[in-house]
């Protein structure tokens, strides 16, 4: 007996161990297989995600401008209790898809305005013909406004308006006050577009004209 039972244990223990190698075999995965596929997800994946990053960023790169609410019709508004208002400063800059030209008021209370488009600037008080950079000008009316000798304040000069850096508008041109109304041009390098809005603290009118694209 004692000389049978190790037989019976060595024939177990390699029925088990031939047992585990079959089924280690079974489990394992064919190893070109499990390569192949790996190797597809990996490539399939990451050029996936490059080309949809490619895209947006070219996407971005080719989104138009912000829009420009706007059009090239006749803007107008009233005086809002005006008083001692004086044209003392004229500035423009250049800004994402528009320029802008500033005119600075002393006094208080919101000028009013006409802004249009002129075939020929003329000054106001003797109809002369104007000189002013551009291809197309943008007449701006203020209203309400007053003589500087009346307010105190230093009026800007009549003439050319310093103007650099912007795209659309060429020039600008100040033509000083008469009889309540203060009035420049502003010369841009076609018809666009353009906006006015007036602001407060200090007083100030804006326009705003379209990039000509």
């Amino acid at each position: 007996m004692l000389i049978r039972r190790p037989a019976r244990v060595t024939r177990s223990v390699g029925l088990a161990v031939a047992l585990l190698l079959v089924a280690g075999c079974a489990a394992q995965p064919d190893t070109d297989s499990a390569g192949s596929t790996g190797d597809a997800s990996s490539s399939s994946a990451a050029p996936e995600a490059t080309e949809t990053t490619a895209e947006a960023t070219e996407a971005g790169a080719e989104s138009p401008a912000p829009e420009f609410p706007a059009d090239t019709s006749a803007d107008s508004a009233d005086p809002v209790d005006p008083e001692g208002l004086t044209v003392t400063a004229v500035r423009a800059a250049e800004h994402e898809g528009y320029d802008r030209v500033v005119f600075e008021l002393a006094g208080s209370g919101t000028p009013g305005w006409q802004v249009e488009y002129v075939d020929a600037p003329s000054s106001q008080g003797s109809g002369a013909a104007v000189d002013v950079p551009g291809s197309a000008f943008l007449q701006v009316t203020l209203q309400g406004t007053s003589y500087p000798y009346e307010t105190g304040a230093e009026e800007v000069a009549r003439g050319p308006v310093s103007v650099s850096g912007t795209d659309t508008v060429q020039g600008v041109v100040y033509d000083a006050t008469f009889e309540g109304t203060s009035v420049a041009w502003i010369g841009t390098s076609a018809e666009v577009p353009f906006r006015v809005s007036a602001l407060s603290d200090p007083t100030r009118l804006v326009v705003e004209v379209a990039d000509a694209g």
